[in-house]
C-alpha cells in the first residue's frame, strides 16, 4: 500500500494527514476516490463543508463529532455515513487531540458498498452506518480501533471496502457513463443530449439517476459546476467575473445567487475566510 503522509503545522491547527489512492485501473478506481486518516488537533473546532459530488464514511476513533444544525447539535453515530451534499453541513470536532478515519466514496461506489437507493442518504450530513450495513458497521469499527497505527488503520478499512465491493451489484452502465460525463464537464452538458446517447428514456434516466447517483441528473451537473468553482477560487486563478465565465455560469450574479444556494456564504466569504480545502472553511464557533 503507497501512502501520503502530510504532517500539518499551521494557525488551523497541527496535524497528521495520511492518504491513500486506489491505483487507476484496480477494481476500486472510479469507486473509491481515497481512504484518509487524520491525526491532531484542531485551532477552530467547527468546520464548514460544501458539495463537492462525493459521499463519506466516516469511523470515529475518539470522542465523537458533532453535527451543527443552526442552535441544536447532534451526536454522530462511531460509524457514520455522509450522503450526497446538496447544501452546507457544519461539524463540530471534540476538542483537544483526535483521529478519524474516513472513505470518500464516488456515488458508484457509495451505491455498490450498500447495495441500496442513495437517495435515501441524499443532503443527510451523518446516517449510522449500522442502518445501512448492519453488523458490518461494527465489524469495520472494531478492525479499525484494533490497528495500531494509520497505515494499519488504512489496510484494515481498504480491506472491508473492497470485500463489500467484490460481493456488490455495480450501477447501471448507461447510469455511470452519463454521471462520468457530467463530472468530466464540470457539468457543463446538455442532460437531453446525454439521455439520447445512453439510450434512456426520461423516465428512466430520472428514477435509475437518482437511486444510483442519489439526486437528479441536473442537480449533479449543478453540484460539479459549483466544485468545479470551488477549485478555481481556492486556487485564487483570476477575479470573480472570468471564473464564473470559467465555471459555465451566465454570469457573475448568477454564479453568486447559486453559491449561495449551495454553500450558505458568498464568493468573497468564501476568500475571505480560513480554508482547509477547497470545499470546507474553518467556521468560528458563536
Amino acid at each position: 500500500m503507497s501512502l501520503t503522509v502530510h504532517p500539518i503545522d499551521t494557525p488551523l491547527g497541527r496535524w497528521t494527514h495520511t492518504e491513500w489512492r486506489p491505483d487507476p485501473g484496480s477494481e476500486m478506481a472510479g469507486l473509491v476516490q481515497h481512504i484518509w486518516h487524520f491525526e491532531g488537533t484542531l485551532s477552530f473546532t467547527r468546520e464548514r463543508h460544501f458539495p463537492n459530488g462525493t459521499l463519506e464514511l466516516i469511523v470515529q476513533l475518539d470522542d465523537p463529532y458533532r453535527d451543527i444544525h443552526g442552535e441544536r447539535t447532534e451526536v454522530c453515530p462511531s460509524v457514520c455515513f455522509t450522503g450526497l451534499q446538496t447544501g452546507p453541513m457544519v461539524i463540530e470536532a471534540p476538542g483537544g487531540f483526535s483521529r478519524v478515519l474516513g472513505v470518500r466514496l464516488h456515488p458508484a461506489g457509495a451505491y455498490a458498498l450498500f447495495g441500496r437507493s442513495l437517495a435515501e442518504t441524499s443532503g443527510i450530513s451523518s446516517v449510522d452506518v449500522r442502518d445501512l450495513a448492519g453488523p458490518a458497521a461494527d465489524e469495520l469499527a472494531e478492525r479499525c480501533h484494533a490497528a495500531a497505527s494509520a497505515e494499519e488503520r488504512l489496510r484494515a478499512a481498504a480491506s472491508w471496502v473492497g470485500e463489500r465491493l467484490a460481493r456488490s451489484r455495480g450501477v447501471d452502465p448507461a447510469i455511470a457513463w452519463t454521471a462520468a460525463q457530467i463530472e468530466r464537464r464540470h457539468g457543463a452538458v446538455s442532460i437531453a443530449a446525454l439521455r439520447e446517447r445512453a439510450g434512456l428514456t426520461k423516465t428512466r434516466l430520472a428514477t435509475a439517476f437518482r437511486e444510483q447517483i442519489g439526486v437528479p441528473p441536473k442537480l449533479y451537473a449543478r453540484i460539479q459546476r459549483f466544485r468545479h468553482l470551488l477549485t478555481l477560487l481556492h486556487a485564487q486563478a483570476g477575479s470573480l467575473a472570468d471564473l464564473s465565465a470559467e465555471a459555465g455560469y451566465y454570469d457573475q450574479p448568477h454564479m453568486n445567487a447559486e453559491f449561495r444556494k449551495l454553500s450558505g456564504v458568498t464568493p468573497g466569504d468564501f476568500l475571505a475566510a480560513r480554508r482547509y480545502t477547497s470545499s470546507s472553511l474553518a467556521e468560528p464557533a458563536p
